[in-house]
């Protein structure tokens, strides 16, 4: 059955009419009238760590949970997402893969919509700052072989991790991941900048919420921020919800690196999208989360991670950062789609996965019309 979708093209402002047969884009024409919402590819995130009370890092790993979480993340516009596993014991790290991989085997949905995962540690700095929020007891230098033994019991479904590169042997380590065709990510760090070159020459090509998960006060020209934004062989991730990033910062960054090599993720913990309120959660504690989505610690000003979807960092990004809504839509389809095989692309023979919205700048958010997956709509949260 052909279905046609029409919406104007974030690049030209043009009409488009998109025609959808069998789940891929047929044919794509420019047509006359007049439509006030956008059509573009859907969003694609990097890392999700949970959202709407569904948790990939839950004490009990379940497919049935990964299900949950793909059907609410489509929800809010993203086709493509990472369930992204944090920093554990090796025997909680193996549960979370499985169940992503047994959620995959059971539902063509999240085969579909995830397309590996992206594991976040344990080799990160055990320093408090640049830790954040990822367990010391759990820290550890990068290992080769639990690396495989992930991979055994996942069926090879790591397709990214975030490191520090500050370990005796992180080049080694990096270098095999390379060579695996493994996208390794600089974060959660307090490297010096040799060693965050050291990273850039043995395969590192993205660097994780930068700006985040960094030291409080770091020193003005040695630090971890300068090597990262100067190189042009790292693309940076950025959470653009207007709280792990003041605006200036966030402008800045996408200066430095240009929208070709900037990229915005959500970092989203499980209670994004649930109503404001108090919770207590197994890492943070007691933590509040308010209506602008920010989520703190309990009384305080500390973050306790990221609670808004990506379509309102896309949203940010194109109303504070000084870029367009064409080039902030890029940065959340295009370039995190060269991670995932090419997606984030409107053209003929993809698959069907398309959003049409209207960008809301006194809210700073998108709000979707239709959510479509294969060329099957969606009902928007």
């Amino acid at each position: 059955m052909k279905q046609t979708i029409r919406g104007r093209s974030p690049q030209s402002g043009r009409v488009l009419e998109v025609i959808v047969e069998d789940g891929l884009v047929q044919a794509i024409r420019e047509v006359r009238g007049e439509n006030e919402a956008w059509l573009t590819s859907g969003l694609i995130d990097l890392q999700v760590n949970g959202y709407g009370g569904d948790d990939v890092n839950r004490e009990n790993p379940d497919p049935d949970t990964i299900v949950s979480l793909t059907e609410k993340i489509i929800a809010t516009g993203v086709t493509t997402y990472l369930p992204t596993v944090i920093t554990a014991s090796e025997a909680k790290i193996t549960a979370a893969l499985c169940a992503v991989a047994e959620a995959r085997r059971s539902s063509k949905l999240v085969a579909h919509t995830v397309p590996y995962v992206h594991v976040e540690g344990p080799h990160l700095s055990p320093s408090d700052g640049p830790r954040g929020a990822h367990p010391l007891e759990h820290i550890r230098p990068p290992n080769l072989d639990e690396f495989n033994r992930w991979q055994t019991a996942s069926g090879g479904l790591v397709g990214m991790v975030t490191l520090s590169p500050h370990f005796e042997g992180a080049a080694e380590y990096i270098a095999a991941m390379a060579r695996k065709g493994v996208h390794v990510a600089i974060g959660h760090t307090d490297a010096t900048p040799d060693q965050i070159h050291g990273a850039m020459d043995a395969g590192a090509t993205l660097s994780t919420h930068l700006g985040n998960g960094s030291a409080a006060l770091i020193p003005r020209h040695a630090n971890v921020l300068w090597p990262q934004l100067a190189d042009d062989r790292l693309t940076a991730t950025l959470i653009a919800d207007g709280h792990h990033l003041p605006n200036d910062m966030l402008k800045t960054m996408i200066r430095a690196k240009g929208v070709a090599r900037s990229i915005l993720v959500s970092d989203a913990v499980a209670l994004a999208g649930m109503p404001p309120g108090q919770y207590e959660t197994p890492v943070g504690g007691s933590v509040e989360l308010n209506a602008d989505g920010r989520l703190s610690l309990a009384g305080t000003e500390f973050l306790a991670g990221a609670a808004l979807p990506l379509k309102d960092g896309v949203a940010r990004a194109a109303c504070f950062a000084g870029v367009s809504l064409s080039e902030s839509l890029q940065m959340a389809t295009r370039n995190p789609g060269r991670f995932t095989g090419g997606r984030g692309v409107l053209r003929v023979g993809a698959p069907a996965d398309l959003i049409r919205f209207t960008l809301d700048r006194e809210q700073a958010t998108l709000q979707i019309e239709t959510m479509m997956v294969k060329g099957r709509e969606w009902p928007i949260r």
